[in-house]
This record gives C-alpha cells, sequence and structure tokens, in this order.
C-alpha cells in the first residue's frame, strides 16, 4: 500500500529546496566576507587618494 501524502506540504517543501537552492548559487556567485568588502573598499579610497595627490592644479 502506498504512503499518502499532502500535495500541498509536497508542493511547499519543494519550492523551499528550490529557494535553498538559489540561495547556495547566489551565495558562491555574489558572496564575499565583511573583511574583503572593507579591504577592497579602503584599497579604493587609497588609490583615490593618492591620485588626488598627484594632481596638477592649473
Amino acid at each position: 500500500m502506498a504512503e499518502i501524502v499532502n500535495l500541498k506540504s509536497a508542493r511547499k517543501a519543494k519550492a523551499r529546496t528550490e529557494k535553498e537552492r538559489a540561495a547556495e548559487a547566489n551565495r558562491a556567485k555574489f558572496g564575499r566576507t565583511k573583511e574583503e568588502r572593507l579591504n577592497e573598499e579602503a584599497a579604493k579610497d587609497r588609490a583615490a587618494r593618492e591620485l588626488d595627490g598627484k594632481r596638477i592644479d592649473e
């Protein structure tokens, strides 16, 4: 005899797993740690200050 399955619950479970799979892919694609983001921002600021310091004003 087959097990009785609530289709509404099955659909919700399937949607949940699909969402989790998409979230995992996005974390792998876009995810960076806070430290990495801050280091990159600091490097950009440092480069901009260095470039502004070498600008010749007329």
